[in-house]
């Protein structure tokens, strides 16, 4: 118990001492989708990012910086909730956490939540949670919640050129040639501008969530423009027999540039220079919106004292590791721009390695505000904004699905997988991880030294889908806190009906077809009005039903199969 007292006792200090220091400052917090590290880290990238470039040169970059879990959802778990994804459980993509029966997320505030329980006012738009939220949580949350248009789209113009026709909606390559305002980001942009022009009696709390880089990769057409004549060749990261010393296990976190293929199976040069081309432009478009937002700050009375972080939800493969996308356990999938700015911030950079989980205890420390009720496991980031060439050692710690980790302290990186196979990279010699050299005796002392810092205990899965599904896995993981609920087992009886069609039953409106039976049922169980089978004919619809496998995966078309 004194050692906890006294943890909370310099918690306590420290965000009070700050806050006497500064007042208590407005924060504007700005998160790309998506977005990989090449605009801060690479002075070769071909990105043009001109805003984000003006940004960092006025505030404090850590240069070593991981979003926690390498993908959209569970990252945002895990920096909104201040908690890693083994204490809270969301691992995949469509984890959906903060609803699931057994989370944590449930019980906790959020990071908005918490700030307007403390007296901030708070405002919201664009990709914040990337999960369903109750209208009570968005309540409890945002003062002002800004309902932005179309979401990750517009998807595509049938009627205008593509660049590439992707193979779903999410793969279109595409200049728009509509108004910005079909954008939600231009959209949201455009409040975040009224809100900072208005009077505000007290300190602010703003998210301003980018939909862009993230696919589809449509953007207006001036943006696709700013690249046009410049070669798109693949990255320095790739190598096309890079995964030669990777165990299966890791190989498998790989798509093998899926979307590069061509009709022959071949990597295309020229798909992925489109893809290459569409990215740019969505970080360019990305760019100017953040950059409007910013130099609507600095216009305004409150440029000088709010505290900005800008940053993205995870990193982003563009080639490199046979990978087109983020959900491995290498580097470029977790790297995240993590760029701060505001009173009392020393511009310049640090390598000290941190995670997103610490914008939680950041936030709270910079504005002075009480701690949270749940313990947070990041840590403040405060002591670096004055001194950024403190202490820089330590190690940084990601997850991507149950027992699989990566750890590195920049000088390393220790990936171990759940089935106990291992990579060992020598950043410092090796910074593009191209020789896992984890079979090397010599080098066993840095395996075992960075695998301290890998969770001990790991919370139950809440669920979810693989980036990329792996041989035998289902479509989607259950939620295990429902699985460990479970006590006995029900016994279960499965009716089909053949040729059945939605309005061939009373209970669904039929006024000429009489099922007692089914209406009875109906009235005595659960009734879904909105469910279609995976295939509009017999045989292959069944497959899908009786393997828990879409038509793409099981290969059964037809009536007979």
């Amino acid at each position: 118990m004194r050692t906890v007292t006294l943890l909370l006792l310099v918690f306590t200090f420290c965000a009070t001492a700050y806050a006497a220091e500064q007042g208590a400052p407005n924060i504007l917090f700005i998160i790309y989708d998506d977005l990989n590290t090449d605009p801060t880290h690479d002075p070769d990238s071909y990105l043009q990012t001109p805003h984000l470039d003006r940004f960092a040169a006025e505030g404090l970059s850590f240069t070593n910086a991981v979003a926690n879990v390498p993908v959209c959802n569970p990252s945002r778990a895990s920096f909104l909730s201040g908690l890693m994804p083994t204490r809270n459980g969301a691992y995949l993509n469509g984890s959906d956490a903060w609803n699931k029966e057994g989370s944590v997320l449930r019980e906790i505030d959020s990071l908005p939540e918490h700030f307007k329980a403390q007296g901030y006012i708070t405002w919201g738009a664009g990709k914040i949670f990337h999960s369903p939220m109750s209208e009570e949580r968005k309540a409890r949350a945002f003062d002002v919640q800004v309902r932005g248009n179309n979401g990750f789209g517009p998807f595509e113009d049938p009627d205008q050129p593509f660049i590439l026709k992707g193979r779903n909606r999410f793969g279109n390559v595409q200049a728009w040639v509509g108004p910005d305002e079909d954008f939600p980001d231009t959209t949201n942009a455009n409040a975040a501008i009224e809100f900072l022009q208005q009077d505000h009696d007290k300190p602010f709390f703003m998210v301003y969530g980018l939909w862009r880089p993230h696919s589809p990769y449509t953007s207006p057409k001036r943006f696709f423009d700013q690249y046009e004549g410049q070669a798109f060749p693949p990255p320095a990261a790739y190598r096309e027999d890079d995964l030669e010393d990777v165990p299966p296990t890791g190989r498998a976190f790989a798509d093998g540039l899926r979307n590069m293929l061509d009709e022959d199976g071949m990597v295309s040069m020229e798909r992925w220079a489109a893809y290459l081309h569409g990215y740019g432009a969505g970080t360019s478009f990305a760019d100017w919106n953040m950059g409007r937002v910013i130099e609507a700050l600095d216009r305004s009375e409150y440029a000088e004292n709010t505290i900005v972080i800008v940053t993205s939800d995870n990193g982003y493969h563009l080639g490199d590791k046979n990978r087109w996308g983020k959900g491995t356990l290498w580097g470029r999938a977790a790297a995240v721009p993590f760029l701060v700015r505001g009173p009392g911030v020393k511009p310049g950079t640090t390598s000290k390695p941190v995670g997103l989980v610490d914008v939680y205890p950041t936030l709270v420390d910079v504005a002075g505000i009480e701690a949270p009720g749940h313990v947070l496991d990041g840590k403040s980031l405060v002591p670096w904004f004055g001194d950024p060439q403190k202490d820089t050692g330590g190690a940084n710690v990601f997850a991507y699905g149950k027992n699989n980790t990566s750890v590195s302290d920049g000088d390393w990186r220790y990936i171990r997988y759940h089935d106990g196979s291992e990579e060992l990279y020598d950043l410092s010699d090796d910074p593009l991880e191209f020789s896992n050299v984890a079979a090397a005796g010599e080098h066993s002392g840095q395996s075992r030294r960075l695998a301290e810092h890998i969770p001990t205990s790991w919370a139950p899965s809440v669920g979810g889908r693989r980036e990329v599904k792996q041989p035998g896995e289902p479509d989607f993981f259950p939620n295990e806190n429902l699985v460990a609920q479970r006590t006995d087992k029900p016994n279960i009886i499965v009716v089909f009906t053949d040729d059945q069609g939605y309005g061939d039953a009373g209970v669904y409106g039929s006024p000429d077809i009489r099922t007692p039976n089914l209406d009875r049922m109906a009235d005595e169980g659960m009734r879904f009005t909105d469910f279609y089978v995976s295939d509009a004919v017999c045989s292959a619809s069944r497959a899908g039903l009786l393997s828990g496998r879409r038509a793409a995966v099981t290969g059964a078309k037809g009536v007979y199969w």
